[in-house]
């Protein structure tokens, strides 16, 4: 009597249960190789970005040091993410002197770096290097690569182009 009630038709519960997870299993499958395949139709379309990093008062003999290390990839949380500082340029440093007049500080400078990156270009543009945002007035960034970094920089220009 117990086995007839468990028994559908020619099913019992166990099998119908089998055959409802194979359908699960094989839908899933089958949902991921289409996801897969249309990622790989559609390229994302990306816009090279190029933006320069003003880092202010450093000791002189860091640019030398710069130099030698470029171009070196961008780095954020330890990780490679795509682009790369290309240069590094010297401005002179000033300070406020005694009597109120800007003198040249001789044992710091002000160094410009310039960085290239590739962003999904969107309806809306955010542009980010790792987790930080880019654009104009960023006082706050961090510029890392895999020899050199400077926080507290001030981003002074971005340039998107087509």
């Amino acid at each position: 009597m117990e086995e007839k009630a468990k028994r559908i038709g020619k099913f019992n519960i166990v099998d119908i249960i089998a055959v409802i997870l194979i359908l699960a299993v094989l839908a899933f499958a089958g949902w991921k190789l289409m996801d897969r395949g249309g990622a790989q139709q559609g390229e994302i379309a990306m816009t090279k970005v190029t933006y320069t990093v003003q880092v202010e008062g450093v000791p002189a003999s860091l640019y030398e040091a710069c130099q030698a290390h470029l171009p070196s990839p961008l780095m954020a949380s330890g990780e490679l993410v795509g682009g790369q500082i290309e240069s590094v340029e010297q401005k002179p440093y000033y300070v406020l002197g005694p009597d109120g007049e800007w003198i040249l500080d001789p044992e710091h400078v002000t160094l410009l770096f310039t960085a290239t990156t590739e962003t999904p270009t969107t309806a809306v543009m955010t542009t980010k290097v790792g987790e930080q945002e880019v654009r104009i007035g960023k006082t706050d960034y961090i510029l890392k690569s895999e020899y050199i970094e400077f926080s507290g920089g001030t981003i002074v220009d971005v340039a998107w182009e087509d």
